[in-house]
């Protein structure tokens, strides 16, 4: 490096006039080998600069290269769109088809499970929010199945209790069962969610839509006890039939299908017919049984000689295992802290 410096300062700029160099003493042909040196150094210089070197022109044979294939590429491009479908490079895309085509399909398919990984989550998750959905609402319409039958029952109950009251022309204070089973020492009660907030008092006539249920044996103030008919304790005058004649039912203390009363006629020569229909006597004042109250009907009828008289069996109308709305019988004009029947069949608004 030492000896390029000093041959590069020995170098004289372009244009200037030649300057010996004087030889010094006992140095001799020092010029010539400068000379040499300096020769060798500039063909270098030439031969890195047009090799790559910085800021050197590109070769001539590289320009005319990249002008051929452009213009190669023109050409070829324009003869496919001149010729339309019979193109002459329909046989080259056909090997390159079949050629690339294999190597395409590879690809895609190593590549595809990668690629579809944010797909399948996506559709995962939208899967999982259907599916969610469709089982909310099976669920929904499953329980709207479950209870239509119950909703059915209690409409018709509802509806029942208007005509009760209509034909009647008296008011209910409407009620259901929350509970059946033995209370203050009777077996055959249940009890009521209507008290006395709601006008409801002891010694009151408790119907549904079928007939008589029985009456209110004590009150609470929202809740009370119904000694049902089928009591052996109860104990109902009635009338059978047409001919109107009168008798006192007693219940079996039996609820569901067996549950049976027996009537024991005042007029020991009288003889109801089967299916003759049996209704309450009355009691006076109206409490606790009013008059006209459908019980039940006439299944079977016995006679005594020895006691010389006659006893029926009635089949009541109320199914007493599957009591649920069941009506109190009030006066008009019954303050309660709920809706009131009217003797019109129309629902009043309650409120103290």
């Amino acid at each position: 490096m030492a000896l390029l410096d000093r041959v590069g300062t020995a170098r004289r700029a372009p244009g200037t006039p030649r300057e010996e160099q004087p030889v010094r003493p006992g140095r001799p042909g020092r010029s010539r080998r400068t000379r040499s040196l300096m020769s060798r150094h500039e063909r270098r210089e030439r031969r890195w600069g047009h090799e790559g070197g910085t800021g050197a022109e590109p070769p001539r044979a590289s320009r005319s290269l990249l002008v051929a294939l452009l213009l190669a590429s023109a050409t070829v491009t324009t003869l496919d769109l001149a010729t339309g479908e019979d193109s002459p490079l329909d046989p080259v895309r056909g090997v390159l088809a079949d050629t690339m085509g294999p190597a395409q399909g590879a690809a895609t398919a190593v590549v595809r499970p990668f690629t579809a990984i944010g797909g399948w989550f996506e559709s995962n998750g939208s899967l999982r929010d259907e599916v969610a959905t469709l089982e909310a609402e099976n669920s929904a319409l499953r329980s709207e199945l479950n209870t239509s039958a119950y909703d059915r029952n209690r409409l018709a109950e509802y509806d029942g209790l208007t005509s009760v009251a209509a034909d009647l022309g008296y008011s209910l204070v409407p009620s259901r069962v929350v509970g059946v089973g033995p209370a203050q020492s009777f077996s055959s009660t249940v009890t009521i969610d209507a008290g006395t907030d709601a006008g409801v008092q002891p010694d009151m006539t408790v119907v549904n839509n079928d007939g008589l249920v029985g009456r209110v044996l004590s009150a609470g103030r929202s809740t009370a006890t119904v000694l049902l008919l089928v009591d052996p304790e109860a104990t109902v005058g009635a009338r059978v039939g047409d001919s109107m004649e009168m008798g006192f039912l007693s219940g079996r203390g039996v609820i569901g299908d067996e549950g049976r009363l027996d009537l024991e006629l005042v007029d020991d020569s009288s003889v109801p017919a089967r299916a003759d229909s049996v209704v309450t006597w009355g009691s006076d004042g109206g409490a606790p049984y009013l008059a006209g109250i459908p019980i039940g009907r006439v299944t079977k009828v016995y006679s005594s000689l020895r006691e010389t008289a006659q006893r029926a069996v009635i089949d009541p109308y109320v199914d007493f295992g599957a009591l649920d709305l069941v009506g109190v019988v009030v006066p008009t004009g019954t303050r309660s802290d709920r809706g009131i029947i009217g003797a019109d069949g129309e629902i009043a608004g309650g409120g103290r």
